[in-house]
Order: structure tokens, then C-alpha cells, then sequence
């Protein structure tokens, strides 16, 4: 009798570790004056995230066209808040992912991707990223789930992809005045 409880326990202890709960996370980040019609275009190009993502040194399409449902990103070069060794110096290795864009809705300014491959240890991770309209200019809301990533800290994925996006909304805004600029700066004609 007490064999067939110690039989149960162990089996609902292996059910546990081979479906850990999913980390699920949100960042935003609120951009005051820019309309989500004019963060939107930044985002709809799916393999443009290089020109925005911080420390992502390449952006590359795979297959398909960029946003267009099954197209596939190469990302590389980014670093990861668990990029540290022990001795607290960087290390030297190349962090890449594939993406795919699974859908993409431009009236609604939403699209939702998964990583199909990586070195980084994102298993079944989904993300859904929109550009919600504000009164006073629009938010970027990124949501993801992920199995649990070894080394990591649910915490850690909370700071990369917050971190990211924030800036990411940043470089968005600096382009949004930077066209501004041009377009209001005379021009000298001769």
C-alpha cells in the first residue's frame, strides 16, 4: 500500500517537471506625441527589427516576404541579460534566433511571431506585438510566453524584452523627428 503512494507521488512529481508552467510577460512602452499610424511602418517591416532592436547587429530575411504570415527573420548578435560568465566579463558567443511571423493584422497594427530555432534556449515562445492608439500619442505592447529557459530568471526575459522595447520606441521616435526635421528644414536653392 504504501509503495503504490510513493508510485503516485513520484508520477505526479515527473508530470510536474515535464509540463512546467509557461512564463508569460508583458512590456509596453508609451510614446507621447507619435501616432500608432506613424510607429506602425517600423514594426510592419519584419525583417527590419535591426534598425530598432538594441544590440541586434543583424536582421535578415530567410524565406518569404517580410510581412507576409511565414515569412522567417534571422536575428543575431543581440546580448541577453545571462550573457555574463562567472568572471563577470561578456562572453564571446553569437546570440542569434529564427522567427517566423505567424499572423499580421495592419488595420488593428498587431502581428504575432514565434522563434523556430535558437542558441538562447526559447523554446515554443510566442510573441504578439501591437501599437495600441492613445489620445496623446500611442503605447507598444509586447506580450510573450515561453517554456522556462534554463539559466535564466523569468525576471531576466521580463528586463531583455522590456529593455528592448523601450528603446526600440526611443530609436522609433529619433526617426519620427529626424523625418520631421527634414521635411521642415529650408532648403538653400541656388
Amino acid at each position: 500500500m504504501e509503495s503504490a503512494n510513493i508510485d503516485h507521488a513520484t508520477s505526479h512529481m515527473n508530470q510536474k517537471v515535464q509540463n512546467p508552467p509557461k512564463w508569460q510577460g508583458q512590456a509596453c512602452a508609451d510614446l507621447a506625441g507619435p501616432k500608432a499610424d506613424q510607429i506602425w511602418p517600423f514594426l510592419e517591416d519584419f525583417f527590419g527589427l535591426a534598425k530598432w532592436f538594441p544590440t541586434l547587429a543583424t536582421c535578415t530575411p530567410v524565406e518569404g516576404v517580410s510581412g507576409q504570415p511565414g515569412c522567417i527573420r534571422y536575428c543575431a548578435g543581440f546580448r541577453t541579460p545571462v550573457d555574463l560568465d562567472v568572471g563577470n566579463t561578456e562572453t564571446t558567443i553569437l546570440n542569434w534566433t529564427k522567427q517566423k511571423l505567424l499572423s499580421i493584422d495592419p488595420a488593428a497594427k498587431i502581428f504575432s511571431y514565434s522563434i523556430v530555432d535558437s542558441n538562447v534556449g526559447f523554446n515554443s515562445y510566442v510573441s504578439t506585438v501591437q501599437v495600441v492608439p492613445k489620445e496623446d500619442g500611442c503605447c507598444i505592447v509586447w506580450n510573450y510566453e515561453v517554456e522556462p529557459v534554463d539559466g535564466w530568471k523569468p525576471e531576466d526575459l521580463d528586463q531583455f524584452i522590456g529593455s528592448g522595447l523601450r528603446v526600440m520606441a526611443e530609436r522609433m521616435e529619433e526617426a519620427l523627428l529626424g523625418q520631421a526635421n527634414r521635411v521642415d528644414s529650408p532648403t538653400d536653392v541656388i
